[in-house]
């Protein structure tokens, strides 16, 4: 790494833990042993979608029986940039800007999400999730994860992400992610 880059990345990275290593096994974990109140939809799991590289940095999908959300991670790139928890910050992906909001957890460290679903009790079940999570990361940056669970029934996913226009429109998802109606 040449002098002028090492210097931006301690400036950038000055006090947030860079994870080196895809962080989705432990995102799922950290998310899991958290304590909510009743879920808000009891046929998700706790999961992380696949976490890849995008421009040096962590970005992937959580799902859990609270909350859908596109998550960013420190990985040493571009994309991240340190603020306090509770705000918020626009990131430019290819489809567009994306609202992200900073949080921090004992177990992952600092990181921000930006919501997926305005709730998760309209996802209908896991299948429809990984589904959904597949077609963010395909717009955003052009990869396909890999499902994180086999659904039980793929052509009943796709039929009820279908009906339910909510979820099934991409650029109407993508317009709502990125803050516009």
């Amino acid at each position: 790494m040449h002098a002028q880059e090492a210097v931006q990345n301690a400036v950038t990275h000055c006090c947030t833990p860079i994870h080196d290593e895809d962080p989705g096994e432990l995102i799922a974990r950290c998310f899991c042993e958290r304590t909510e109140p009743l879920p808000v939809n009891p046929r998700l799991n706790c999961t992380s979608v696949g976490f890849i590289r995008c421009k040096g940095d962590w970005l992937g999908v959580v799902i859990t029986p609270w909350f859908m959300d596109l998550v960013l991670l420190p990985g040493g790139g571009i994309l991240w940039g340190d603020i306090p928890p509770g705000q918020r910050r626009y990131i430019e992906l290819a489809q567009g800007a994306v609202a992200f909001t900073a949080a921090e957890e004992p177990c992952l460290g600092a990181y921000q999400h930006a919501p997926l679903v305005s709730t998760v009790a309209s996802l209908p079940d896991m299948a429809a999730a990984i589904t959904l999570a597949n077609q963010v990361m395909l717009e955003i940056c052009g990869a396909r994860i890999l499902d994180a669970a086999p659904p039980t029934d793929q052509r009943e996913a796709s039929a009820d992400l279908k009906r339910n226009p909510e979820t099934s429109s991409r650029r109407g998802f993508l317009r709502r992610l990125a803050g516009k109606r």
